[in-house]
């Protein structure tokens, strides 16, 4: 199985979000945790998570990347725990059986969207309302490099 981890190419994350993941975090896309908010609402660094920041399941901070990566099923049953009680704690589920099943949606929506992307592809999020007001979100994949991903610039010949 395949879920999605928090990667940082840089520190960039640290500066635009108010609280960023960790790398090599375990992650979902999260809207939810805008769920209820007027688009004139969101402004500044919740503006840039709202916008495209995948969800640490782990620190709930944000990421702008996360790559595919293998996961067992106890870590999918512990995180889906997590998120469940995140639901009932942060926000206002009414028990956490329905926050589990809501919990369990939300994490196999990534095992789907995973499973035939290979290891290591890299994923982006771009979060909006629509005309509707609805909030919708499109995902872009980097493919993971294949066994020569990177020409080299240079070359040592011996005369």
């Amino acid at each position: 199985m395949k879920l999605l981890k928090t990667i940082r190419f840089d520190p960039s994350d640290d500066k635009v979000f108010g609280q960023a993941a960790g790398p090599n975090e375990w992650a979902i896309p999260g809207g939810f945790s805008f769920a209820g908010l007027a688009e004139a609402e969101i402004a500044g660094k919740q503006k840039q998570a709202f916008s495209n920041g995948f969800l640490s399941l782990e620190s709930f901070g944000f990421s702008t990347f996360v790559s595919v990566a293998e996961i067992e099923e106890p870590q999918i049953a512990h995180l889906t725990d997590g998120v469940a009680k995140l639901f009932v704690e942060q926000f206002g589920a009414p028990t956490l059986e329905q926050a589990r099943s809501a919990a369990d949606s939300e994490i196999h929506f990534v095992l789907e969207m995973c499973a035939d992307v290979a290891i290591n592809s890299i994923f982006t999020l771009r979060r909006f309302f629509d005309e509707a007001g609805e909030i919708r979100e499109e995902f872009r994949i980097i493919d993971a490099p294949g066994a020569r991903p990177h020409a080299r610039v240079w070359e040592v010949v011996e005369d």
